[in-house]
C-alpha cells in the first residue's frame, strides 16, 4: 500500500513509500522478507531511517472495563542513511526474524481472525510518518499445527481466537501479551466444560502448551477453570492424538494438585471461578474480528508495559481499512 500521508506529514511532492511483503504466510521464529520500495518525490530528501514495525490487535481489560488497541511488539530498522533522488526508484529489502511468539493467523488458508500487522515509518527531512498497515500472515509451526489437527480429530471444533494482554503465571512468557484459540468441546466432553482455551507458547527449543477448561459444576459443587500445561519439541514424532487426548482428560476429570503431570512438566491445579492464573487479566469473551465460521482452524475435520514504542488505537478490528478510508480523505 503506497503511504498517501506522506504528501500531508512531509508536504507536497514528498517522496511514497510502498511495503511489499513476499507473498505467503511465515511462521514464528522465521524470517519475514519483502522489500520497502521507495519513490522520490519532487525534490531531493534525506533518508534518516526505513523502519518496520509489527503490531497486534490486543484486548484488554481495566478498572474501566474493556478496551482493544494496537500493540507493537516488534520494531527494527531495515535501511537509512541515503540521498533519495527526485524522481528515483530505491528499494529497500529487508529480512526481519519475528518472535517465537508471534500468533497464528490462520491454518491451512483459513484465517482465525487475528489481527497483526507490519508498519512502515519513514523519516524524510526531519520529520517521520507512520503509513498505512499492511496485514500479516502467520501459519503454525509444526507441533502448533498437529495439536490443532488432534483437537479436530477428537471433535473439538472452533469457536474463536484473540490476543489477550498480560501474561501466564509460571511460563516462560516473552511479550506483553498471549493468543488465547476458544475450543468446544465434542458430546463426550460437553458434561464436563463449557469450552477449552488453548495457548502456545513457543521458543527457539520447544513450545509450552497451556490448556484451560472453563468446567461445568455439578449438583453439589459449583463450576470452576482448570489449568494445565506441558511442554513439547519442534519436531516431535508421536501419536498426537493420543497425546491430546490424554491432556484432555487429564484437564477435565482429575483434580491435580500443582506439581507435575503423567509428563514430568509442570502442571497446575484447578482453579475456582475468580482465580487468577493471568496475571493482570481474567476470562474474557470473543475478541477484535473473532468471530469466525466453526471449523476454521482445520478443527472441523479432523497496555504497554516493557514493549517496543507500543501504542494503541480504537477499533482496531477495522484498522487495515480504517487507515485506507483516512488516507483518501
Amino acid at each position: 500500500m503506497v503511504f498517501k500521508r506522506l504528501l500531508g506529514s512531509l508536504g507536497v511532492g514528498a517522496p511514497t513509500v510502498d511495503t511489499v511483503l513476499d507473498p505467503g504466510p511465515v511462521r514464528p521464529g522465521a524470517t519475514l522478507t519483502g522489500q520497502v520500495r521507495l519513490r522520490g518525490g519532487q525534490a531531493d530528501f534525506d533518508v534518516s531511517h526505513v523502519t518496520l514495525e509489527l503490531v497486534a490487535g490486543v484486548e484488554a481489560e481495566h478498572e474501566g472495563g474493556e478496551s482493544e488497541g494496537l500493540v507493537a511488539f516488534e520494531r527494527v530498522t531495515v535501511g537509512g542513511g541515503f540521498r533519495l533522488a527526485a524522481g528515483e526508484a530505491h528499494d529497500v529489502p529487508f529480512g526481519v526474524a519475528l518472535p517465537w511468539e508471534t500468533p497464528v493467523t490462520e491454518l491451512h488458508g483459513q484465517s482465525l481472525g487475528i489481527v497483526l500487522g507490519v508498519r512502515t515509518e519513514l523519516a524524510v527531512a526531519g520529520a517521520r510518518d507512520a503509513g498505512d498497515l499492511d496485514p500479516l500472515a502467520v501459519a503454525p509451526l509444526p507441533a502448533q499445527e498437529a495439536v490443532l489437527e488432534a483437537l479436530g480429530q477428537l471433535g473439538f471444533g472452533f469457536r474463536s481466537a484473540d490476543l489477550e494482554y498480560g501474561h501466564i503465571g509460571g511460563t516462560g512468557q516473552r511479550l506483553p501479551f498471549y493468543q488465547e484459540i476458544e475450543l468446544t468441546p465434542p458430546p463426550q466432553y460437553a458434561h464436563l466444560a463449557n469450552e477449552i482455551e488453548l495457548t502456545f507458547l513457543a521458543g527457539p527449543a520447544g513450545m509450552e502448551v497451556v490448556l484451560e477448561a472453563d468446567k461445568r459444576g455439578g449438583l453439589f459443587a459449583p463450576g470452576h477453570d482448570a489449568l494445565t500445561r506441558f511442554s513439547v519439541g519442534h519436531h516431535e514424532e508421536r501419536d498426537w492424538n493420543a497425546t491430546v487426548e490424554e491432556w484432555i482428560r487429564g484437564l477435565l476429570e482429575s483434580r491435580p494438585a500443582y506439581g507435575h503431570d503423567a509428563y514430568g512438566h509442570a502442571a497446575y491445579g484447578d482453579h475456582g471461578h475468580g482465580g487468577q492464573h493471568h496475571e493482570g487479566h481474567h476470562r474474557s469473551g470473543p475478541g477484535v474480528g473473532t468471530a469466525v465460521a466453526a471449523g476454521a482452524a482445520g478443527l472441523a475435520v479432523g497496555v504497554a508495559g516493557g514493549m517496543v514504542a507500543a501504542e494503541v488505537v480504537d477499533e482496531v478490528g477495522d484498522f487495515f481499512e480504517g487507515d485506507e478510508e483516512e488516507d483518501e480523505g
